[in-house]
C-alpha cells in the first residue's frame, strides 16, 4: 500500500478533554472536546483523511482515585481493565462529538472508536522505574504526604507542580492496526489507542494478557501511524511551541527542526521525560520509520498549525 495522501494522525492530550483547572465534569469534557475536535472536522471536510489519538492522564489518574477510595466495597479493577473502559467513554465522547461536527458542515463520513489493543515487552524498564504523569496536579508538600498514605509515586511535573506517575512502556506493535487500516480505506474517521492503547503482553502460549501500565499516547500515535502509512503526525499539547530551555528566563521556542536537529537536541537533555521528551522521541521514530512531517502545538490552534502560522513543524530535512 502507498503511503496515503492527506492522510494525518491527530494525538489529542488528555488535557484537550480535562483541562488543569477543570473539575473533570462530564459536561465539562464534551464541551472542551467540541473545541478541540472543531478544526479538525474542518480538516476532514476539506479534503484530509484523519485518525484520531488521545491521551488520558488527568482522567486515568482521576479514576484510579476512585477505584482505590472504593475498594473496601467493590473489587479493584487493575490499570488494564481502567485503560480500555477509558477508551471505550472518551472514545464514546468523541466519536459522538465528531460525528455532529460533521453533520452540522453536511459531511456523510462515517465515525467509530475501536478498541486497541498494544504490544509491549515484559522487560520494559519504565515497568519498575514510573514516568508517565497522571490525575491532577498537587503542590509538592500535597504530593509528598498522598505519596506515604497511599503508596504513591509522584515527581514534579516540569514548573506546573506536582502529580501522580505510573509505569509507561513502549509500544511495540499496534494489535488492531489491520481493522483500523480497513477502516480508513473505506473513508471512515477512526478513533484509536486511546490512552495509548491498552498494553498486553504475549504469554507462553501466544495469547494476550493485560499489563499494569499507561503507554504514552504519542509513543503509540507514532506506532500506529507508521502501520497505517501516514504521511503526517500531529501532536497536540498545552504549549505552542517545542522550547529549548522551557519554563526559564532562557526559554526559546522553536518553529522548525529537521530530523537530525531534534535528535542533537534530545542528546542534549533538552526534552525531559514524561512532558516533551515522549513528543520528540515519538516525532524522531515517526520520521525514521517513512513519515514525512511532524507537527507539535496547542490545542487550541489546529488550523494555524497545519497553515504554518503557529507550532513547531519537524522535516527529515
Amino acid at each position: 500500500m502507498s503511503k496515503g495522501k492527506g492522510l494525518l494522525v491527530v494525538a489529542l492530550g488528555g488535557n484537550a478533554i480535562t483541562r488543569q483547572h477543570d473539575t473533570g465534569a462530564i459536561p465539562e469534557q464534551f464541551i472542551n472536546t467540541r473545541e478541540s475536535l472543531a478544526p479538525i472536522a474542518d480538516e476532514i471536510v476539506s479534503g484530509r483523511r484523519v485518525v484520531i489519538t488521545h491521551g488520558n492522564g488527568p482522567q486515568v489518574g482521576n479514576y484510579l482515585i476512585r477505584v482505590e477510595r472504593a475498594q473496601s466495597e467493590v473489587p479493584y479493577l487493575p490499570l488494564p481493565i481502567i485503560v480500555a473502559d477509558l477508551q471505550g467513554g472518551m472514545g464514546y465522547m468523541i466519536s459522538q462529538v465528531m460525528q455532529r461536527l460533521l453533520q452540522e458542515r453536511d459531511s456523510l463520513h462515517a465515525v467509530t472508536t475501536v478498541l486497541t489493543q498494544v504490544l509491549i515487552d515484559t522487560d520494559d524498564p519504565s515497568l519498575t522505574d514510573p514516568t508517565k504523569y497522571v490525575g491532577p496536579f498537587y503542590d509538592e508538600a500535597e504530593a509528598r504526604q498522598l505519596a506515604e498514605e497511599r503508596g504513591w509515586s509522584v515527581k514534579a511535573d516540569s514548573n506546573r507542580g506536582w502529580r501522580r506517575v505510573v509505569s509507561s512502556p513502549r509500544p511495540i506493535e499496534i494489535i488492531e492496526a489491520g481493522i483500523i487500516r480497513q477502516l480508513i480505506d473505506n473513508g471512515t474517521v477512526v478513533v484509536a489507542a486511546g490512552g495509548g492503547g491498552i498494553p498486553v503482553r504475549r504469554t507462553g502460549g501466544g495469547f494476550l494478557e493485560g499489563v499494569d501500565g499507561v503507554i504514552d499516547k504519542d509513543r503509540a500515535s507514532a506506532v500506529l501511524g507508521l502501520d497505517v502509512e501516514a504521511a503526517e503526525l500531529l501532536i497536540l499539547t498545552s504549549v505552542p511551541y517545542v522550547s529549548l530551555d522551557f519554563g526559564t528566563p532562557e526559554q526559546r521556542d522553536l518553529e522548525h527542526l529537521t530530523l537530525a536537529e531534534a535528535r542533537a537536541y534530545m542528546d542534549e537533555g533538552h526534552f525531559p521525560p514524561g512532558n516533551m521528551g515522549p513528543k520528540i522521541e515519538s516525532a524522531i521514530q515517526f520520521l525514521e520509520g517513512g513519515g514525512e512531517r511532524v507537527y507539535v502545538g496547542a490545542v487550541d490552534q489546529v488550523g494555524d498549525i497545519l497553515a504554518g502560522r503557529s507550532g513547531t513543524v519537524i522535516t527529515q530535512t
